[in-house]
């Protein structure tokens, strides 16, 4: 099997990538390098583009005519800039995914598995795939459109296209090919990482959530299990959006841990992989926060035959080994 990554030098992507590698399955990647490195796909098959580009995924498909589906990892993610720059993210989100899809389309790839995000849930605890919809962000809207797009565009055409709706990754390439490439990184365990470093204390922001310590609640996944996930959905495709019998092209999938961790756990997880004490500061609730959410994985089981395997504790411990070596992976100019 050979499928196309495009975002395959992102952080989620490359990881992707190198499981499918390791799988047996061939990789051909396409990145514009906007966020992605040229480290993450040394040795790989890559192109250099915009996936909005015809003419080049038209050369991408006759240069590798046994390409069997396509990955879409390529997207912008943060949430700050989508607010800061919505113009810019529906464009690259969905306007340049529409035309990717019409691109693979033309070429006769017919199998789209898109890295979707559980950003776009109403926030609450066991979400499943039919749990209510309620993006808070340009970037989570983006995900909720296309993935819209991807239901009609299944309905009317001849592809089929499963969205893996995953929660917060964390940790790296088991054996640090590629991780995490921002130096300042905004979700919890990053800003954790740092404030060890830098000897800061951790804010702790809410303390009177409605869960079980009164902490706000995420679930945090290791990215090796996205990735494994990701290879599962790959060869269970055909099986898991076939037409006959009253299937669907269409399938969400959610993925995560499927329990989630508080943010008191998670600092306590944190002192358990280092031993050593995090200094912690409780503040109130910020504007636009909420409890937090986490997923019930039933559906990844049934149909992909997948368990995440990789503790919480396993990924701080290889976040934190990363943020060592990623200065001795990367370039000098990193900076996400």
């Amino acid at each position: 099997m050979k499928v196309l990554i495009t975002g395959g030098a992102g952080f989620i992507g490359s990881t992707v990538a190198a499981a499918c590698l390791d799988e047996g399955i061939d990789v051909v990647v396409l990145d514009n390098l906007s966020a992605g490195r040229a480290e993450f796909v040394e040795g790989r098959t890559w192109y250099r583009g915009d996936i909005a580009d015809g003419e080049l995924i038209d050369r991408i498909f006759a240069e590798h005519p046994d390409i069997h589906a396509t990955v879409g990892c390529a997207a912008k993610i943060v949430v700050p800039e989508s607010v800061a720059r919505p113009l810019h993210y529906y464009t690259e989100n969905v306007t340049k995914g529409l035309a990717l899809l019409g691109h693979l389309v033309r070429n006769g790839c017919e199998r789209f598995l898109f890295s979707s995000s559980a950003a776009i849930y109403e926030p609450g605890q066991g979400i499943t795939e039919s749990s209510p919809l309620r993006p808070t962000s340009p970037y989570a809207r983006t995900k909720a459109h296309f993935e819209n797009v991807l239901e009609d565009v299944a309905a009317g055409t001849p592809l089929r296209a499963v969205s893996l709706r995953y929660f917060n990754p964390i940790g790296c390439d088991p054996e640090f090919r590629s991780g995490l490439q921002v130096r300042r990184p905004t979700h919890a365990l990053g800003v954790m990482i740092d404030a060890f470093h830098e000897g800061r204390p951790f804010p702790v922001t809410g303390t009177d959530w409605e869960t079980r310590d009164g902490s706000g609640i995420r679930d945090y996944v290791h990215v090796h299990d996205l990735a494994r996930a990701h290879v599962a959905a790959l060869r269970r495709f055909d099986a898991i959006t076939s037409r006959d019998a009253g299937g669907t092209p269409y399938r969400p999938v959610n993925l995560g841990t499927g329990h989630g961790t508080t943010v008191f756990e998670l600092i306590r997880a944190f002192k358990s992989v280092t031993g050593k004490p995090l200094p912690v500061e409780v503040a109130g609730r910020r504007p636009g926060d909420n409890a937090g959410a986490y997923p019930d994985i039933a559906l990844a089981r049934e149909l992909l035959d997948w368990e995440p395997v990789l503790s919480v504790e396993r990924g701080i411990a290889d976040s934190l080994a990363w943020h060592a070596r990623r200065d001795l992976v990367l370039a000098a100019d990193a900076d996400g």
